[in-house]
């Protein structure tokens, strides 16, 4: 279990994250969000529809746990969600709300949980582990600083940052 401390800084990147990734494609234009670094890699469109389709499914996830007795959840085919017209088309200041209204919603939960509910857990057949709310909290603070640097990578790779 992590210490309060460590809880508090893994919100706090939680919280910076919609910023975060706003800043990194702000001044983007659609040829490079669409730009895809190599076969079957994601472009930067693609990274951050995927970040609101994660999270939000996590976000679900962390609530049928703190509801359920560690309940299985669904798992679902990122790439296939990744190559969906939602995904491709529409500007990315729709999933750039979405984001920041859900960590918003999703810092005040984990502020609010106790160490028993840190404890809680669900099942997560894809990758047959059991993941306590815990371990998912530190998870998905890397999760998102993960895609930031991918896409901040397609950008040096280019010569665009």
């Amino acid at each position: 279990m992590h210490t309060p401390e460590q809880r508090a800084a893994l919100i706090a990147s939680i919280r910076a994250l919609p910023d975060q990734l706003a800043e990194t494609v702000a001044a983007w234009s659609d040829a490079q969000l669409d730009y895809c670094p190599a076969p079957g890699e994601w472009c930067a469109r693609q990274v951050v529809h995927h970040v609101a389709d994660s999270h939000m499914n996590a976000y679900i996830r962390t609530k049928l746990a703190l509801s359920e007795d560690t309940p299985t959840v669904k798992p679902y085919d990122q790439n296939a969600w990744a190559e969906m017209s939602d995904s491709q088309v529409i500007p990315i200041e729709e999933s750039l709300l979405i984001i920041e209204a859900l960590h918003a919603r999703w810092a005040v939960l984990w502020e609010h949980m106790t160490d028993e509910q840190y404890a809680r857990a669900y099942y997560h057949p894809g990758s047959g582990m059991t993941v306590t709310l815990d371990d998912q909290l530190a998870d998905y603070s890397e999760h998102g600083l993960n895609h930031i640097e991918q896409i901040a990578r397609i950008a040096r790779e280019q010569g665009w940052a």
